[in-house]
């Protein structure tokens, strides 16, 4: 295992998730063609492979141990973050990466087919636009938008005892305040060995 290798290896056993060297391996064949395309499709100013493990992958993964049920929307999905990395780790579960940006979409659906992700469905659309034939467990939010327009679009397709969690830098306290007739829990979430301060929100209706 070369050092890149360790290094992901590293941060997963400090997250505290099981993994397979097939899923290992996965991240990293990820990880790299996130690289390739990114000059063509926009996807991401991070060029160095390290800090992608770190801000791309294992960012993502720090979320793993809070998703509920089988079902899982990660909305502005982007280049397929968060969505890829959980789908790697979380072969029982259905991840719906939905992005109204085309080209995203087309790289995200390119690495599924890559990555051979059979639990991986993309769709591109506007989340307000979007009507699943079945409702959500989880529901994902990256750096997508408030809290309230959060839980004003993906509400609606929230199974019973489903959850959002909204991936944030710094705690939004004000944003927090806003939110009405649902249950929220905020965390501290750390990217092992990074001193960055990253936070989810997770908020329940009902």
């Amino acid at each position: 295992m070369n050092e890149l290798g360790r290094h992901l290896a590293d941060g997963i056993t400090a997250l505290k998730i099981p993994f397979t060297s097939e899923q290992h391996e996965r991240l990293l064949a990820f990880l790299r063609l996130i690289q390739k395309w990114s000059r063509v499709y926009n996807l991401t100013a991070i060029r160095d492979l390290r800090t992608g493990v770190d801000l791309h992958l294992l960012d993502s993964l720090t979320v793993w141990p809070y998703l509920r049920g089988g079902r899982v929307l990660d909305i502005g999905t982007g280049a397929g973050l968060p969505g890829i990395p959980l789908a790697i780790m979380s072969d029982d579960r259905h991840f719906v990466l939905l992005d109204s940006n085309a080209k995203k979409t087309r790289f995200v659906q390119q690495a599924v087919i890559e990555l051979g992700l059979s639990n991986v469905e993309v769709v591109t659309t506007r989340v307000e636009n979007y009507r699943p034939e079945r409702a959500f467990d989880t529901v994902l939010a990256r750096a997508y938008a408030n809290l309230a327009e959060i839980l004003a679009a993906t509400r609606r397709m929230l199974a019973p005892r489903g959850v959002i969690l909204a991936q944030k830098g710094q705690l939004p306290e004000e944003e927090v305040q806003t939110l009405k007739d649902c249950t929220v829990e905020t965390r501290m979430l750390n990217i092992p060995g990074l001193d960055v301060e990253r936070h989810l929100i997770e908020i329940a209706i009902g």
